[in-house]
């Protein structure tokens, strides 16, 4: 049975707790999987977003109590810094067969577990806004009490909007630097490559058609060809040529060590959120 056809017969309820931009990327992934839409519910405490999402996507709003009480699969997709609250507030009413799907970076199923029970399935996900657009890359980490059903209903719907890999929980901070973070990095780049090409003479405008349709095609090639991205960027480098010019730049600034500096403050701060 293919993983959009599971989703359509599931009988799980869904809650959503917390339907921003990455909360409604999850609706909207369920919903175009097929997955039952009488069978998801949300909170939210602005009246005209809870509008917008009951009409866009035919979700209905509960309050939290019921929520928690209902839903066998609940999706924490919340900030760090607002989830131990959230816990205390609906631990007394959870289903004890519920499923708890953590998005909050840095917050591990053990410190879930202390507030909620040992006896409620804990997973825990770090996604990347690329989801917003079905592009999304999820890592998930599962806690000591999920089976084999709960783990696979989650990693179907979250492949609904990209890929998704299962890892041991200790590297959830290492995916944070590289995927969670990882789209904002390359965000700055680009942000510098247009402000470049506009420095060289080219106008706005087609400095930055050139810039994403560069980066859009590189990685579909990275993608597609199957082959490394140090070959590639050796296939593009002739010696002594323009590319080997520009690359000769980057090391003289040591790109990698920059890279891996970045990536291990993000790291680190993923560890402080903990």
């Amino acid at each position: 049975m293919s993983e959009q056809a599971s989703l359509s017969k599931s009988k799980y309820q869904v809650g959503l707790i917390g339907v921003g931009v990455m909360g409604e990327a999850l609706i909207s992934g369920l919903v175009s999987s097929r997955f039952p839409k009488a069978q998801i519910v949300f909170t939210e405490k602005r009246a005209d977003r809870a509008r917008e999402i009951s009409s866009k996507y035919g979700a209905r709003e509960v309050d939290l109590t019921e929520l928690a009480k209902s839903s066998d699969v609940i999706l924490l997709v919340v900030k760090p810094q607002d989830l131990e609250q959230l816990l205390v507030s609906i631990g007394a009413d959870l289903n004890k067969s519920a499923t708890l799907v953590s998005f909050a970076a840095g917050k591990t199923t053990d410190f879930v577990s202390e507030i909620v029970g040992s006896n409620i399935s804990i997973i825990r996900v770090m996604p990347n806004t690329p989801t917003l657009i079905g592009l999304g890359m999820a890592a998930i980490s599962l806690g000591k009490s999920v089976n084999t059903e709960q783990a696979q209903f989650v990693s179907a719907f979250l492949a609904t909007c990209g890929k998704v890999i299962s890892i041991e929980e200790k590297l959830q901070d290492a995916v944070t630097a590289l995927s969670g973070s990882g789209p904002a990095y390359f965000f700055a780049f680009v942000e510098e490559m247009i402000k470049s090409g506009i420095s060289l003479g080219l106008s706005k405008d087609q400095a930055t058609t050139l810039a994403i349709q560069t980066m859009a095609g590189s990685a579909a090639m990275l993608e597609q060809s199957g082959k490394s991205a140090t070959t590639l960027r050796e296939n593009v480098t002739s010696p002594n040529g323009t590319t080997a010019a520009a690359l000769k730049v980057f090391s003289e600034a040591n790109l990698g060590e920059i890279v891996t500096k970045a990536m291990t403050a993000a790291r680190d701060r993923s560890q402080e959120l903990a």
